[in-house]
């Protein structure tokens, strides 16, 4: 099997020439004017960022991409899904509300926005994933399935579950409708050691479903299995490592289920890649704060094959130093540490990402080889 292309710049630009001039050269390079746009509807995959995180892919590199594919003749707009969990991007208008605050508006960005899966999150369409082991139809917003065309816009950064959100990340998860998000996180259920538990609530304030108790006597945290629907959330609000998985396949099966989720986003379609490695929180975008980058600003990269692309960073962050003063360096310091030479899980040793693109490979979804090719 030829290998696929990924296309790379790095951060360095000329006096005259700004960053989104640069990825809009990339882009070319990469080849996206080979995708006939001409008069079709392209639907922008990002993320909009939760208010109070400031770490999210600033919208002058969503201009970019949208001034180039109105350039090739498209009819772009942005788009991502609603959320399973409190916050400010749980339905439309406050998906909305949100992605305005934080600087995404028809005006900045050149286009319209449109909430993939609607008002109340239920606005979906089973598709079908072909090779599909664990999901069979995934519920994916429609918005997001009625495009003639996919692109991903990817912030590259850490996860306190599936160690990194890349490409596969932003299109699996952040594709699915709110009964999609549901599927994918279902396959474990966390535990609460009562030891540990300092009982700061701090985890109660992220849990949508009613999946936590706190105890007023023992000012205590503890799991309501019949509600709790393994999302994770608490996992990365807990600071004091009060919270695991009992399923300890959990995030293998949720990153199995995210690369069938993505397979059917993109099959039958023309779709192109992109992923910054910048800002690189150790958490989710999802999170109403972000912590220092675990990493420095490395570069931008793009490319036809999203699991290709999701290699390299992967392969590209491997390389680079620990950033001082971070989650990952505190860890780092710590007496007994073990070096796993990985600083996802190195920053979040619950976390696991292998299981996500070795699956995504078995079922079709691209290539772990790859040609990188870079671009001054």
């Amino acid at each position: 099997m030829e290998k696929s292309k990924v296309y790379f710049t790095d951060f360095r630009t000329n006096i005259g020439t700004g960053l989104p001039t640069k990825l809009q050269r990339l882009l070319k390079k990469a080849g996206i004017q080979t995708i006939d746009m001409e008069g079709k509807f392209v639907a922008i995959k990002m993320h909009f960022g939760e208010l109070g995180n400031i770490s999210y892919l600033r919208p002058n590199y969503a201009r970019a991409v949208v001034d180039l594919v109105k350039e090739l003749g498209g009819k772009p707009y942005l788009t991502d899904c609603n959320t399973m969990y409190p916050g400010s991007r749980k339905n439309a208008l406050e998906h909305l509300e949100c992605a305005w605050q934080n600087g995404f508006t028809p005006l900045t960005v050149g286009c319209p926005i449109l909430i993939g899966d609607g008002l109340k999150g239920t606005d979906d369409v089973a598709v079908p994933v072909v090779g599909g082991e664990y999901v069979k139809e995934a519920r994916i917003g429609r918005a997001v399935m009625d495009a003639d065309i996919f692109i991903s816009l990817s912030h590259f950064k850490g996860h306190e579950m599936t160690g990194f959100g890349g490409a596969i990340k932003n299109i699996g998860m952040g594709c699915g409708s709110r009964a999609g998000k549901k599927e994918q996180h279902s396959s474990g259920k966390p535990y609460i050691n009562a030891e540990s538990c300092r009982g700061c609530r701090r985890c109660l304030k992220e849990c949508a479903n009613d999946g936590l108790i706190f105890d007023e006597e023992t000012r205590k945290m503890s799991v309501n299995d019949a509600n709790c629907v393994g999302c994770g959330r608490c996992l990365g609000a807990c600071n004091f490592d009060a919270i695991s998985f009992h399923n300890d396949n959990a995030n293998e099966l949720l990153n199995c289920k995210m690369a069938e989720y993505t397979k059917a986003v993109v099959d039958g379609r023309p779709h192109f890649h992109i992923s910054l490695i910048v800002d690189v929180s150790p958490n989710c975008d999802c999170h109403s704060e972000n912590d220092a980058p675990i990493l420095p600003n490395i570069g931008m990269f793009a490319s036809f094959d999203p699991l290709a692309l999701d290699w390299a960073c992967v392969d590209a962050c491997m390389k680079a130093h620990p950033m001082p003063n971070s989650q990952l360096s505190d860890r780092m310091g710590k007496h007994g540490f073990v070096d796993l030479k990985d600083p996802f899980r190195n920053s979040t040793p619950a976390s696991e990402w292998r299981s996500c693109l070795e699956h995504a490979e078995k079922i079709g979804l691209g290539s772990r080889e790859y040609d990188l090719i870079v671009i001054k």
